[in-house]
């Protein structure tokens, strides 16, 4: 039997976060949230007599991302007309790049289950305007909502690079990434506005020839895509082995049913009869347009985790969790600039402040804790004011109140005690008045000192310095020998 190997190449579809749209004056809203068809202009609406403007800020935004995906920016950009009928698409046609795109030959460097390191080929990075939303009614009749219409849209394409759904889903969570990062797009899947097509065929392996491909349209979820593309490459080989032909087709996903189905014959570019914008220009962006969106880049993702493995000599594990988010991973290093352990605030935030930020579902911008306040936190440790499960409860408390460690501390009695007299006398009191487990552990029954140990912590409500009752009790259970 014939083994076949998967070839994919992916599309993504972000909106990005202007306050205007690509073309025309009129808001940017959430489609989600606003009411329908209130935010629209004349542009928007296809009427005739309208002319398109250019968004320099989207522009700005999709070179930024253009550049943090390693592509060659064309200097020489020229928008095109892309035309189809459908009635999310007032004006008939999509204001697209074609030919002559906003970026190419770019790539991206993914992480695999396995451990590895993959480059993955960008072809292109262009822009578009979105279209509008149509809602699909029980009785058969269909809504168009045109907030949507004239978003600032980009469109990031790979070279068919991608040999499996988990590939699939490790490129476009690592794109999703940097879009955050970049602050262009909220990667917010569930509202529309990050959406990923993946393009799949599949050849006999050792081929080098590509199969027929088919589309599976408008995916809003990582899990979706890994699933749809598995179970596509599967309905394939399945067609493939059983003597027949893939067709040439767009595709959805049927979440319930957990397959993919037939929506319509797939378009090639000739079908939409591309040609230039005629009421566009042709737009230019010179080397110091070029060279100044490149230097507001921030630290991407993949610099940042080698910088904390380099310098803070975190683990890599570490290192890519602080550096999952952007305000995750500036937080962090404002920690260490005000002074804390590299290590120390990395084992506290990822330990328990991400705890309590998830117990109550608040991103880190939101929190009141600051880093500054946890590393006065961490410095009471240090400096054995308080032990470590008491620093654990004034860590809750700060997330709470936003007090500082030390008013907490002081305001509560929580420090320490570390009165070498004052423990030495709790910890004798202890052992005369447990006498018959003094004698079972002078016979060997060692795991009483655990006991011990507890009862010391309970007489001082958990504030006695561990260290130094270990080290008096074994001097006093020594002496009874």
């Amino acid at each position: 039997m014939t083994e076949y190997e998967p070839v994919i190449g992916l599309e993504m579809h972000a909106e990005l976060m202007t306050e205007s749209k690509m073309f025309s004056k009129a808001k940017v809203v959430d489609s989600v949230e606003a009411a329908p068809n209130t935010a629209v202009s004349p542009l928007c609406l296809g009427m005739p007599g309208t002319l398109p403007v250019i968004n320099e800020k989207a522009v700005e935004y999709a070179t930024r991302v253009a550049l943090a995906l390693n592509c060659e920016i064309n200097h020489h950009n020229i928008f095109a007309r892309k035309n189809y009928f459908y009635p999310d698409l007032p004006k008939g046609y999509q204001i697209s790049q074609y030919e002559q795109p906003l970026g190419v030959n770019g790539w991206l460097d993914i992480e695999l289950e396995s451990g590895e390191t993959k480059r993955i080929g960008i072809r292109r990075v262009h822009m578009e305007e979105d279209t509008g939303k149509l809602t699909h009614q029980d009785d058969g009749t269909s809504l168009v909502d045109y907030n949507r219409a004239g978003v600032p849209l980009l469109e990031i394409v790979t070279e068919p690079d991608i040999r499996s759904g988990e590939e699939a889903r490790a490129y476009a969570m690592k794109v999703r990434q940097i879009l955050r990062y970049l602050g262009v797009n909220s990667g917010d899947m569930e509202k529309g506005v990050l959406r990923v097509e993946p393009n799949i065929s599949i050849r006999p392996v050792g081929s080098t020839e590509f199969g027929t491909r088919t589309e599976l349209k408008n995916l809003n979820s990582f899990r979706v895509l890994a699933d749809g593309t598995a179970f596509e490459i599967a309905r394939q080989t399945a067609v493939l082995q059983s003597g027949g032909k893939v067709v040439q087709e767009t595709r959805g996903w049927h979440d319930t049913r957990r397959e993919t189905f037939s929506q319509r014959t797939k378009e090639e570019a000739e079908d939409y009869r591309y040609f230039p914008e005629p009421d566009l220009p042709p737009l230019h962006l010179d080397d110091a347009w070029i060279e100044a969106v490149r230097a507001s880049l921030p630290e991407l993702p993949d610099v940042k985790v080698a910088r904390y493995m380099a310098d803070y000599e975190l683990s890599e594990y570490d290192s890519r969790v602080l550096s999952e988010e952007r305000a995750v991973g500036e937080w962090f290093d404002t920690a260490v600039t005000a002074g804390g352990i590299p290590k120390s605030v990395a084992n506290w935030m990822i330990n328990e402040l991400f705890r309590l930020m998830n117990e109550a579902k608040l991103s880190i911008d939101a929190i009141q804790v600051t880093p500054a306040a946890l590393v006065e936190l961490i410095g009471l440790v240090d400096k054995q004011t308080i032990n470590n499960n008491t620093a654990k409860d004034v860590l809750a408390e700060m997330f709470t109140s936003g007090t500082a460690p030390t008013q907490i501390v002081e305001a509560k009695r929580l420090a320490q005690i570390s009165d070498n007299a004052a423990l030495q006398a709790i910890i004798d009191q202890i052992l005369d008045d447990n006498a018959e487990q003094v004698a079972r552990y002078l016979e060997g029954q060692e795991k009483l000192r655990g006991f011990f140990v507890g009862q010391v912590m309970r007489q001082t409500k958990g504030k006695a310095n561990p260290g130094l009752v270990n080290q008096l009790l074994d001097s006093a259970l020594d002496a009874k020998k």
